[in-house]
C-alpha cells in the first residue's frame, strides 16, 4: 500500500492520478518515478523533465546523441504513453500500464537499436513503413508512395493531378514530399529540419492552382502542369537532396 508524501496537497497536481498511478505520486513526479525504477535496475538512464512546465509532474524524457524518447501518464486509464524518436523522426511508439517495461524500453532505445530489434524486445512497442523507411535511408520514395496513395483517395481535390504533375519530374521526385495545411512542399531532407525555401502548391478548386516562391510571390496558374513548371523554375540551383 503506497502512502503520499506528507506535505502533499489534498488539491495539488497529482491529485487526479492518485489511485491509478501511487508509486508515481508516492516519488513526487514521472521523472521521479522513472530514475528510481531505472537506478534500482542497474541503468544509467537521466531522466529530464519535458520542456513543457505544465507536464512536469506528469510527462519526462531521456536523451542520448540522436535517440530520444518521451514518456506521458494518461489521465483517464494506467497507462504510459511512449514515443521514440531519432534525428527528430517518429520511430516508435506504444503503450504499457508496467513502469518497469518503460524503463526496459528507454534503456534499450538509447542503446541505439534498429526499430525492429526495439519492437521484438519490447512488443508493446510499434513501428511504421516509414521509420523503417528512414533507417534505410529510403523515406524520399515511400513518403512519394503514400502521398500519392493518400492523394488517390481523394481525387476530386485536385490534390492528385498536382501530385502526379510533380511525381513525372525527376527533379521533383529526388525531394522530400510533404503536406502543410493544404500546401503541397519539397524538401531536402525527408527529416527534420524540413526546408521552407523552396516552392510550394495548392489546389484550389476548378482546376486552378496556386503557387508560393520562397520570396513570397503567388501565382495562380490554370492547371496541374502550369502550377509544376513555376515549381521547376523557382528551384534555387542547389534544391538537392542531402543526407
Amino acid at each position: 500500500m503506497y502512502e503520499l508524501p506528507g506535505g502533499m496537497a489534498p488539491h495539488g497536481p497529482m491529485q487526479n492520478y492518485v489511485t491509478l498511478y501511487p508509486e508515481v505520486v508516492q516519488a513526487g513526479s514521472l521523472q521521479n518515478a522513472l530514475q528510481e525504477v531505472a537506478e534500482d535496475a542497474g541503468h544509467g538512464l537521466a531522466v529530464e523533465l519535458t520542456s513543457s512546465p505544465g507536464w512536469r509532474h506528469v510527462a519526462a524524457r531521456v536523451e542520448s546523441g540522436s535517440h530520444s524518447a518521451y514518456v506521458l501518464m494518461a489521465l483517464d486509464e494506467r497507462c504510459f504513453i511512449v514515443d521514440c524518436w531519432t534525428g527528430g523522426v517518429h520511430m516508435a511508439s506504444g503503450s504499457t500500464p508496467d513502469l518497469t517495461k518503460v524503463v526496459g524500453a528507454l534503456h534499450s532505445w538509447l542503446e541505439r537499436p534498429r526499430v525492429d530489434e526495439l519492437i521484438a524486445q519490447w512488443p508493446f512497442l510499434r513501428t511504421s513503413e516509414l521509420a523503417r523507411a528512414h533507417e534505410r535511408g529510403e523515406a524520399v520514395p515511400v513518403r512519394w508512395r503514400q502521398l500519392r496513395e493518400a492523394a488517390a483517395r481523394t481525387p476530386d481535390t485536385g490534390l492528385l493531378d498536382l501530385v502526379e504533375a510533380a511525381f513525372a519530374h525527376e527533379r521533383l521526385r529526388a525531394l522530400s514530399p510533404g503536406r502543410s495545411m493544404r500546401w503541397l512542399t519539397f524538401s531536402r531532407r525527408a527529416a527534420p529540419p524540413i526546408c521552407h525555401d523552396l516552392p510550394r502548391a495548392m489546389p484550389l478548386g476548378n482546376s486552378r492552382y496556386r503557387v508560393r516562391l520562397a520570396d513570397g510571390r503567388l501565382h495562380e496558374l490554370d492547371s496541374a502542369e502550369e502550377a509544376v513548371v513555376v515549381i521547376l523554375e523557382g528551384l534555387p540551383d542547389d534544391a538537392a537532396p542531402r543526407s
